[in-house]
């Protein structure tokens, strides 16, 4: 009799013991069980909201779930980091990043986030690379009469970007470094503006993505130098790379991707990598982010993590390089 006791509270014990585990592994199994949310760290219309908008009405397809795009923007991405934190970290939140957060991280003192420690990467999505062009009334025509004039006339040519300290500020202050000439930059209120300004031959040269050139290179109103890649790319193939300038390190990509809470369970994460690598992948989205002006690429989580550091690397490197680590900044 005690031994048929003992044998069934065993036998309860068991049960119990791998209710968790059976209820964690259905769970898994039925990913995703609800609606998911990716959030975005800008305000709508943008190009990285616009990729998150592709990507997500894809999975929807797949998962057959509702996929949310939430644009939170605010505190140069903080927000959105801040509510990927304090999400529940059942896979069922998503973010997109980009590099304008890696800059961010560095060069904003009181930026709350370490991007690396506070995300699980999941697969980078896209690569947006920038434009070096200049107005019709300049008479540099390649990305080499730019640097010759730059090394003889140190501070005559004005750029400008969307303020100080961002990706486009940095490329131009790398660029100078590596080549040896020297660049005045005008800080604007947004990438827009100085793109404007630049149309407008408020100023000689200008640095922007493909999406947002596109239009003028089309009307004449702006002209291509070379593209901030290490080879050239399929939406403007007769320009160069920066890279046949003699500078084969230099590349300024705005990339984007998606990540997930730190905290989501590993098995989780193994199913939202490929379905996000899959919808990438896809001829629908593959043509979208196209046309928008990016690169698509559908890497893995591991590749993603990867990047993610050498990217971190790579900007500590420039700051330091550029001598452009600010007094708000955390090097």
């Amino acid at each position: 009799m005690k031994r048929a006791i003992r044998n069934s509270h065993l036998a309860v014990a068991l049960a119990l013991g791998a209710m968790p585990l059976s209820v964690a592994a259905q769970a898994t199994s039925d990913f995703p069980t609800q609606s998911v949310r990716i959030i975005v760290a800008t305000s709508p219309g943008g190009a990285l909201d616009a990729t998150a908008r592709a990507i997500g009405n894809k999975l929807a397809q797949m998962w057959d779930q509702q996929v949310l795009v939430d644009n939170r923007a605010g505190a140069n991405g903080a927000i959105a980091y801040d509510l990927l934190a304090k999400s529940t970290p059942n896979g069922h939140t998503l973010m997109t990043v980009s590099a304008t957060h890696i800059v961010n991280s560095l060069v904003i003192r009181d930026w709350p986030h370490n991007v690396l420690k506070v995300t699980a990467p999941l697969s980078q999505v896209a690569s947006l690379y920038y434009v070096i062009y200049r107005h019709p009334s300049v008479p540099l025509k390649s990305l080499k009469d730019v640097i010759d004039y730059g090394r003889k006339n140190p501070g005559k040519l004005l750029y400008g970007t969307g303020g100080n300290a961002n990706i486009s500020h940095l490329g131009w202050e790398w660029l100078g470094h590596m080549s040896g000439a020297k660049f005045k930059h005008v800080a604007y209120k947004g990438a827009s503006n100085a793109v404007k300004a630049t149309i407008a031959g408020e100023l000689h040269v200008g640095f922007s993505t493909v999406h947002s050139l596109r239009g003028h290179f089309a009307s004449g109103r702006a002209h291509p130098l070379a593209v901030t890649a290490k080879q050239r790319i399929a939406q403007l193939p007769d320009v160069p790379a920066v890279a046949e300038f003699g500078m084969p390190e230099y590349e300024i990509n705005q990339w984007y991707g998606i990540v997930t809470s730190a905290k989501v369970p590993p098995a989780i994460t193994a199913k939202l990598s490929p379905a996000i690598i899959e919808a990438v992948k896809s001829d629908e989205v593959t043509k979208r982010l196209s046309a928008d002006g990016s690169v698509p690429v559908g890497s893995t989580a591991a590749e993603f993590s990867a990047h993610l550091k050498a990217e971190t690397a790579k900007w500590q490197r420039v700051l330091q390089d550029t001598g452009m680590a600010l007094s708000g900044s955390k090097l």
